[in-house]
């Protein structure tokens, strides 16, 4: 088995190192990830300029680019050295959450949803908490995961976001699947202005809160569970489509000749 590791907080990070020792009794492990923190940056590829690479040792490799970039590379580039695909794409192991509406800005989830394109079966994994303990605990569950996921597969156009909760692996009372949660947001902008006269703003906050449902990644975690949050790659609301269809339409060219 062949199988890709990258993540979004950098090439040095204690949440990949942790990944690597718990997926090498699994594969031919690979590793592309960025050469430094790429938090939040969603799902975002590098236009503008090249990608520079650096081999670190055998098959371990950082990119000055963003998780996609990374993941496109490691199958579609680097030399085409990672040929045949990888049977699997794992990216982590992140340095706090990835729950709810936060998958949306996370180069986590977007490094898995990048090999999920891509045709690799995918998983992002999280430690829930800020200030992580036991990435061993999250690197002893990838582990689990990966040989379910590698002997059963996945549905078609459908990733994993794994959040594990920062205790022991020994208190992990198990796995439950999961839908995103709906976070409150208590975003702040801080408008300052520096010593040349200029504005700036600082992107800050609370901690977030999460609305109560049994059935979201945020409970499980809260209550010691592991979070499966199966994610499609269609974004298509299709209950929207469906009463859209009445809609009249027509109205967008009636009056509009001028």
């Amino acid at each position: 088995m062949r199988i890709l590791l990258t993540n979004d907080d950098g090439i040095r990070a204690e949440g990949l190192k942790a990944l690597r020792m718990g997926m090498e009794s699994l594969g031919d492990l690979w590793v592309v990830a960025p050469d430094r923190e790429q938090s939040a940056t969603s799902h975002a590829l590098t236009l503008s300029r090249p990608l520079r690479v650096h081999q670190h040792e055998d098959q371990v490799f950082s990119v000055d680019g963003t998780p996609t970039d990374c993941v496109l590379l490691a199958v579609k580039g680097i030399r085409n050295r990672l040929q045949p695909k990888p049977d699997l794409v794992v990216s982590g192991i992140n340095h706090g959450p990835n729950m709810g509406d936060d998958v949306t800005y996370s180069g986590t989830v977007s490094a898995a949803l990048e090999g999920r394109l891509l045709g690799c079966p995918s998983i992002a994994i999280s430690v829930a908490s800020w200030k992580p303990k036991h990435f061993d605990s999250a690197a002893r569950v990838a582990q689990g995961l990966s040989r379910i996921l590698l002997e059963t597969g996945l549905p078609d156009r459908t990733f994993l976001n794994v959040n594990v909760p920062d205790i022991p692996y020994d208190e992990i009372k198990g796995v439950r699947v999961t839908k995103l949660g709906d976070r409150v947001y208590r975003d702040v902008i801080i408008d300052k202005v520096d010593p040349r006269g200029r504005p700036y703003y600082w992107i800050g906050g609370d901690d977030p809160d999460w609305k109560y449902d049994e059935s979201s990644d945020f409970f499980a975690v809260q209550a010691g569970y592991v979070s499966v949050t199966p994610i499609s790659l269609d974004r298509t609301d299709f209950r929207s489509v469906q009463e859209m269809g009445g809609w009249n339409f027509d109205a967008v060219f009636n009056g509009n000749n001028g």
